[in-house]
């Protein structure tokens, strides 16, 4: 979860509402409850009015895409890359 989104972060880790947090991607959404994962992205926090950070999704894909998986959803992908810890690592290599 995000620093400096709590309120979206006590919503999204509720089962009684439908907003998501999807860490490997760094993504927040709606959920559509459609019976599968499908979710609105959001861009701004529906609190406080504040700018989310940019989804990590692409960059997570062209990741993986150079360690040599080219389908990742059928493919055994490194443990670090089923959560933030990919981009929390590269965030503070960064720095």
């Amino acid at each position: 979860m995000l620093k400096g989104f709590e309120q979206l972060n006590s919503y999204a880790e509720s089962s009684e509402y439908p907003i998501v947090y999807i860490p490997k991607f760094r993504e927040y959404g709606i959920s559509l409850q459609d019976g599968g994962n499908s979710f609105v992205h959001l861009n701004y926090c529906p609190f406080t009015g504040k700018k989310i950070p940019a989804s990590l999704r692409d960059a997570w894909f062209d990741r993986l895409e150079e360690l040599g998986f080219d389908d990742p959803s059928s493919q055994a992908v490194p443990e670090e890359y089923k959560t933030e810890a990919w981009w929390l690592h590269t965030l503070y290599e960064d720095t």
